[in-house]
């Protein structure tokens, strides 16, 4: 093991995490192909997803929050057609993302666009799919159906990757593993992850499909921003190294917080005015919040410094720091997507660790 400095903005001392130490060169040349590249057609560079032979963007498009809900199905359309057209690949969903119809949104797009299934990745997430009992959860019959539901609002034969969303601690782990490798033998899948499971959760579903000759997870799906880095920078790299489990991150500006927009309070058009997020508006006037805020206005200074937003600078720098993650901002805007074109070097890295 070996110290290597890393990103921080929520604090003002430099930060230092404990990391493995570089592969051995014999190591390298067993995962060659798994080395991160520029794409043929595209600045985009991709990435394996874990150890998996997946390639994907290393920023992809979330629809949490935006499609179905907070923006126009026209304006979805423009920010998928941009996403696409430089590059990123993989567009992620969830049963429970305005209630379907960020799903049925998505597939709307993919079906006019007639883009080529083979050229993207569509990801979506099981867990809550309705009111009744048993369209909640991880159980085999959930699984099952909230996936055949996912697919006729997405108007696809298949997702490439289907998350557990949330651990369930009301079914045996066995049973998920066997529900996951199902949908996977039947075509409804090609691959499942986990979303938001803890180490010891992964590592249980992972060792029961070894005993049992089934599917393991080949990602998590994490938070991971300035203010919320322990997981992906302490917990999932070791799982990476160990079972080739990789990180799928969401929310790179937390939530809007990192764009500077609650600088000056809460905008009438903002994800915490909205309806149902009013714990992001209590967030934002906690002890904590009122905190990051200040340290946020240091992030802009360095991001002018540089002539980019700090929109920008957040996503670049995430994806700079871990070579393992892919990730999928939640945005309405084309800003965030142009960060693909602007390169962060390590003085900058440093300069940003020390805010």
């Amino acid at each position: 093991m070996k110290e290597r400095r890393m990103v921080n903005t929520s604090s003002t001392v430099t930060c230092q995490v404990k990391v493995r130490a570089e592969p051995s060169r014999t190591t390298l040349l067993g995962h060659a192909h798994m080395k991160e590249a520029i794409g043929r057609h595209s600045n985009m560079k991709y990435r394996n997803l874990g150890k998996s032979g997946l390639r994907v963007s290393c920023l992809g498009l979330g629809t949490w929050v935006t499609f179905g809900s907070q923006i126009t199905d026209e304006m979805a359309e423009s920010v998928m057609t941009l996403a696409y057209d430089s590059g990123v690949n993989l567009f992620d969903t969830a049963e429970v993302y305005a209630s379907g119809r960020a799903e049925t949104t998505l597939g709307n797009i993919l079906k006019k666009k007639g883009w080529r299934r083979s050229s993207y990745v569509v990801t979506t997430k099981i867990y809550w799919g309705g009111q009744a009992e048993t369209e909640r959860g991880l159980s085999r019959k959930h699984i099952i159906e909230g996936l055949r539901g996912s697919l006729a609002r997405l108007q696809l034969d298949y997702v490439d990757i289907v998350f557990a969303n949330r651990s369930d601690i009301n079914a045996p782990m066995e049973e998920i593993v066997r529900a996951m490798t199902f949908v996977i033998d039947q075509g409804m899948a090609m691959y499942w992850g986990t979303s938001r499971w803890n180490a010891v959760e992964i590592m249980e579903a992972y060792s029961i499909a070894r005993q049992f000759n089934l599917v393991p997870p080949v990602c998590e799906q994490a938070e991971y921003h300035y203010f919320q880095r322990d997981k992906v920078e302490l917990h999932l790299p070791e799982l990476y190294h160990k079972i080739g489990v990789g990180a799928m991150t969401w929310s790179p500006l937390a939530g809007g917080l990192l764009t500077g927009k609650y600088n000056d309070g809460v905008p009438e058009s903002s994800r915490a005015a909205m309806k149902g997020y009013a714990w992001l508006k209590d967030r934002l006037h906690s002890d904590e919040g009122k905190k990051q805020l200040s340290k946020i206005k240091d992030l802009h200074l360095l991001a002018d410094r540089l002539n980019c937003t700090a929109a920008q600078l957040a996503i670049g720098t995430l994806t700079h720091t871990h070579t393992h993650t892919q990730t999928h901002p939640h945005t309405h805007t084309h800003t965030n997507t142009l960060y693909i074109h602007y390169t962060l070097n390590d003085l900058f890295i440093r300069n940003t660790c020390a805010i």
